[in-house]
């Protein structure tokens, strides 16, 4: 079959652990993972919403409910299952709820980080693949994207705290698995991937703008807009999955030259700002009805970043699939016939993808 053969067929029959595999992007990434053959272990607290993507899947996986932070719990299950790749996606991931609770943002995303990595050591996995985000940089608020090498940082708990986790990657990767011991001392290979604001079907997260204007259109609701000059890459979800796991197929295949920080993002027609992306979606959906919000009463939000993605373009021969037009009418769409229609587009948008992603002759369909 040919879904199994994508990423040089490497998942095939291949045991991996999905850490936040309830939320919005780990849901994703476990059907992805699932179609490809691949034995799927989900481990993550309950899904955060509901609705929720991960239930409407309704997948054949091992799910485990549990708290990154319960070290015992973690190993049980490393020890249980023996994976070879862990993807590490649990995390607190909203940036005004983090001015909330900064000590659960922190715990949750250092320390939870800190303990996936004890469990990935104590039980030799291969591969680890730990997801951060585009905020983990020192925004300066320029027009250029930040590169991989530039300062961690971040303004807000939630920003500083994805910077801290990616010290802590960079420091695991020199103290337990340094590149020049691999092989010899240690077989594991740890690589980090950041990517920018990632939307599409089955996002119910409070305070995501996708999301607020489809939970208002299906309630007849108008929806506010905060910050609308705010620009953001926006980018379909599957187009970072394709990049995450082309760099898990690299780390699986032993190329320690991967081992590293990594962007996923979209070219630089996808930055745009947040009014306007109201109004693309609006093409696709009439009954949208929205106000911009101009109360400045709100906490600190990053008015301009992205990502230079030019080594992910060179080294990993990556690209993304979809315009921001294309992402905007098919994310609308997915959701269009969620409400009107109780159908799931998920199959249909991962095999499409998957199709132009083939006619654009990317590597990792290559067969």
């Amino acid at each position: 079959m040919v879904m199994q053969e994508l990423f040089g067929g490497i998942y095939k029959n291949r045991t991996v652990v999905v850490t936040g595999h309830t939320g919005f992007k780990g849901s994703w990434l476990v059907y992805w993972l699932k179609q490809m053959g691949a034995n799927v272990i989900g481990y993550s607290l309950e899904a955060p919403t509901n609705p929720n993507h991960f239930d409407l899947l309704n997948l054949d996986i091992v799910s485990i409910i549990g708290d990154i932070r319960d070290q015992e719990k973690l190993d049980k299950v490393f020890n249980e299952y023996k994976p070879e790749i862990v993807f590490h996606l649990a995390a607190q991931p909203l940036v005004r709820l983090s001015y909330e609770d900064p000590i659960e943002t922190y715990e949750t995303n250092v320390i939870g980080t800190l303990k996936v990595f004890e469990a990935c050591r104590k039980a030799n996995v291969k591969a680890i693949v730990n997801i951060t985000s585009d905020k983990c940089y020192e925004n300066r608020e320029w027009v250029w994207g930040y590169r991989e090498n530039d300062p961690m940082g971040g303004y807000d708990p939630y920003s500083s705290s994805k910077g801290c986790a990616e010290l802590l990657t960079s420091s695991y990767r020199n103290s337990y698995f340094n590149l020049n011991d691999y092989g010899k001392k240690h077989h594991t290979l740890l690589a980090s991937c950041r990517a920018g604001n990632v939307i599409g079907g089955g996002d119910w997260a409070k305070d995501r703008l996708i999301t607020d204007i489809m939970v208002a259109v299906s309630k007849n609701e108008k929806v506010k807009i905060r910050n609308p000059q705010a620009t953001r890459p926006w980018q379909h979800v599957l187009e970072p999955l394709s990049g995450y796991l082309q760099i898990g197929q690299k780390l699986l295949e032993g190329k320690k030259e991967f081992a590293e920080g990594w962007n996923f993002g979209p070219s630089d027609e996808g930055a745009i700002t947040v009014e306007e992306v109201v109004k693309h979606i609006k093409q696709y959906w009439e009954k949208i009805d929205y106000e911009l919000n101009s109360n400045e009463d709100h906490p600190h939000e990053a008015n301009l970043l992205k990502l230079d993605c030019s080594k992910a373009h060179i080294k990993l021969k990556w690209k993304d699939v979809w315009d921001s037009q294309k992402t905007f009418e098919i994310t609308t769409n997915w959701y269009k016939a969620f409400y009107e229609q109780k159908r799931l587009l998920t199959k249909e948008n991962l095999d499409n993808y998957i199709k132009d992603a083939k006619a654009k002759k990317l590597e990792w369909t290559k067969i």
